[in-house]
């Protein structure tokens, strides 16, 4: 298990890397400051040993030599304050230049993600993985080149200037050294599953709380707040259990190294103490020799506590890059074309399809629309209607057989295009924060004001846009805001009103809206649908009697097709449906 964790950290850590191969500039500079500063740092005790050698005795004071000592150290102190304020700011850059580019790819990814994906993992656990791990990341990035690339040439450079002094009391050192190493590298192996395991957690707590805030309505109509209490407190409690013993194993490394530190501190005390004596060193040089000591131990604290926050980043990170490196959507061929000029002529060919290998849902589908052509979908639950909304539109691509319009298969041809010729209105209703003008205008940016009036008006949603308290300028917030149902679907139906493509899907286009509204809703569309092929799937079957072709599915297959009186003629499955719905 240490060992899956240690290589799955040395992949994390090739690939965060690369992301700061792009700032190596910063990087070159924050490590020539570091440098600067220890440098510095470490030539201030050489500056005091020399102050303590001119002190020779009662009355014997170099106050003219200490004064030049003292104005040497004030310069020595400014040009480091002035190193660490550069090095803080490359950091800073550099931590934040990354952050911003994983981010950027996080997004980008998930805007090319299939919706298989999508479908198949909790809202809130993705914007955990985007939001709060890549700010954990950052802070253990910042801390990392702050004070690790300071520490480590503290290390270095401490043992230089000690050796430049006295070789075997710098002997006793390197000795103890080592155990301060392989302590930390211990702990370091035990924490990062930890960690990981805490990111995860902290992640499924996000999308349960996402869940519960977003569907409280329910949650309080069905009297499910102590289930939600109960499923909150257990992820809670494993969160809990985890970040102690995260913090736990992370907590033993700094009183660890501080243990091997006060070794080294102790030894050199003792080996300095005892070469003053015999004359081996001056008491200025022995001073200087135990200032060099506390600033060598110092690093490894500092860098213990680097080691546990860089522990907590690396699991971040791995979380995110498993996001940015998931299999995108089927990308587009080379020489996909650019669909113009549609018809709308539209034929599934023994198409197959099935959203898990071993559940069958579409097989053997065949289809042939005319341009122009209004085609109801009609089932029961779960036959399979909104599957093939979802298939028309490429949101995923058939296992088996093609889907082609106007005789192209649309795997030859751009999603862009390709969606840029249907209008789509959904039963559930999408609308961004922003105005509502925004909201309207989504598939068509340039539209004038004109237009997007007379569409508001087609939809029937111009009186009550000229309601709002700034009309079409009025701010509405995520998912509408306090619009009512109804009202978020006018808004939806006017957004596909103003563009008016050559092909139209509306599922469920109306179930939010009242009996009166919904006919003149009908009249519109009737309007909206002359000349152009349109796919409405619809519970109701009231809505769909003026359809030129109904197809009834029912586990996949079309069992029955014709319009409305053959098939009420046939008294077969859809006749079953519709009296059901009408009978008295």
């Amino acid at each position: 298990m240490a060992g899956a964790g240690t290589t799955g950290q040395k992949e994390t850590v090739g690939k965060v890397l690369h992301y700061i191969r792009k700032y190596w500039f910063y990087l070159a500079a924050s490590i020539l400051m570091a440098a600067v500063t220890v440098t510095l740092t470490l030539y201030l005790p050489v500056l005091t040993g020399r102050a303590v050698d001119l002190i020779i005795d009662q009355g014997k004071v170099d106050f003219a030599g200490i004064f030049v000592i003292l104005r040497t150290m004030a310069w020595v102190i400014a040009g480091t304050a002035a190193a660490q304020w550069i090095m803080n700011v490359c950091n800073n850059k550099m931590t934040y230049g990354i952050v911003q580019d994983i981010r950027n790819d996080a997004f980008r990814k998930i805007e090319i993600l299939p919706l298989k994906y999508i479908d198949a993992h909790s809202y809130g656990e993705i914007v955990s993985r985007v939001v709060a791990d890549v700010d954990q990341f950052a802070d253990g990035l910042l801390m990392g080149f702050t004070q690790f690339f300071t520490g480590v040439i503290t290390i270095f450079g401490t043992l230089g200037f000690m050796l430049s002094v006295n070789v075997a009391i710098t002997g006793v050192v390197v000795v103890i050294t080592p155990l301060s190493f392989f302590v930390a590298g211990f702990i370091a192996k035990k924490t990062f599953a930890m960690f990981k395991m805490q990111s995860e957690t902290r992640g499924e707590q996000t999308a349960l709380i996402e869940e519960m805030i977003g569907n409280q309505k329910v949650v309080q109509a069905f009297s499910h707040e102590d289930e939600a209490l109960a499923d909150f407190d257990e992820v809670n409690g494993r969160l809990e259990k985890y970040s102690l013993k995260a913090i736990f194993f992370s907590s033993l490394t700094n009183p660890s190294t501080r243990f091997v530190n006060n070794l080294v501190y102790a030894g050199v005390a003792v080996t300095g103490a005892l070469y003053a004596i015999r004359g081996g060193i001056s008491v200025g040089q022995l001073s200087c020799f135990l200032t060099y000591a506390n600033q060598y131990t110092k690093p490894f604290n500092e860098i213990s506590g680097v080691v546990t926050e860089l522990q907590n980043a690396l699991a971040c990170a791995a979380r995110i890059f498993e996001l940015i490196e998931e299999e995108p959507q089927t990308p587009e061929k080379d020489d996909a074309r650019i669909l113009t000029e549609v018809s709308g002529k539209v034929d599934l060919e023994h198409v197959a399809f099935s959203y898990v290998p071993e559940k069958q849902l579409i097989t053997d589908f065949n289809l042939s629309v005319r341009p122009g052509q209004h085609v109801a979908i009609v089932g029961p639950t779960g036959c399979g209607k909104t599957t093939v909304i979802n298939l028309l539109m490429r949101f995923y691509d058939v296992d088996k057989g093609k889907i082609c319009v106007d005789g192209a298969d649309i795997r030859d041809v751009t999603r862009k295009s390709l969606r840029a010729n249907y209008g789509m209105v959904l039963q559930e209703t999408w609308l961004k924060s922003g105005t509502v003008r925004e909201n309207i205008i989504m598939g068509k940016p340039d539209a004038t004001e004109e237009e997007i009036i007379a569409a508001a008006k087609a939809s029937h949603a111009h009186s009550f846009i000229k309601r709002l308290p700034e009309g079409y300028d009025t701010v509405i917030g995520e998912d509408g805001g306090s619009l009512s149902q109804g009202q978020k679907q006018l808004l939806c139906i006017t957004r596909v009103m103003l563009c008016l493509p050559p092909m139209l899907i509306l599922d469920e286009a109306t179930s939010s809206i009242d009996t009166r509204t919904e006919i003149r809703i009908q009249q519109a569309f009737a309007t909206m649908m002359k000349g152009r092929t349109s796919f409405i799937v619809a519970h109701r079957l009231s809505t769909i009697r003026e359809a030129d072709v109904i197809l009834v599915m029912k586990d996949g297959n079309i069992i029955e097709q014709g319009n409305h009186e053959t098939l009420l003629a046939q008294n077969g499955f859809y006749a079953q449906l519709y009296n059901s719905q009408f009978a008295l």
